[in-house]
């Protein structure tokens, strides 16, 4: 992302500080997104696609596709987000094919919550385990999803997710951002 987004935020003609105060982060994260040293959760990155007026995903794509009828992704092609230990992290599902409002994303969280801090976000969330177990906790409950399970929940409740047991858990997050 850290290319990209300091790519679009120039393009655009709008200063670090400017973004920082559009955005509602501070310009010491941006600046390290942009130089690759923070990767944005998905919240972060809708806060910084609504400041910039562009679709989240233009925000991670190399390449701006022109309109398209349909987006294939396939498994070998997923375009990473973010990677932490073990596998962690994101990766799209879905390339630019115009004004959408649902982003499709595969999430393959931490083990534990140390640094995991609870997101929330405008719109809806749809998450589907496709493998392992996982454990979604919205603050003053928690929810054990297994392998097959969906929860679906509107994302302005706080909430964080970590991987269950041996396997490493990989969702399936649908987030509908309900500004897109």
């Amino acid at each position: 992302m850290s290319i990209r987004l300091k790519l679009l935020r120039k393009k655009l003609g709008i200063t670090l500080e400017a973004l920082a105060e559009m955005s509602g982060m501070t310009k010491s994260y941006l600046s390290k997104v942009e130089r690759g040293l923070n990767t944005p959760s998905i919240a972060a990155a809708l806060k910084l696609a609504r400041a910039l007026n562009v679709n989240v995903e233009e925000l991670f794509a190399e390449d701006l596709p022109g309109q398209a009828r349909y987006s294939l992704v396939r498994s070998g092609e997923r375009q990473a987000l973010s990677s932490g230990a073990q596998g962690q992290g994101y990766a799209v599902l879905a390339k630019h094919i115009g004004s959408r409002s649902l982003l499709p994303f595969i999430i393959s969280p931490p083990a534990d919550f140390s640094d995991s801090t609870f997101k929330e976000h405008l719109g809806e969330e749809f998450l589907f385990v496709h493998e392992g177990q996982v454990e979604v906790d919205f603050m003053n409950e928690r929810v054990i999803l297994e392998r097959g399970d969906a929860l679906y929940f509107n994302a302005q409740t706080p909430h964080r997710l970590r991987s269950l047991g041996e396997v490493q858990a990989q969702l399936l997050v649908v987030v509908h951002d309900a500004e897109g």
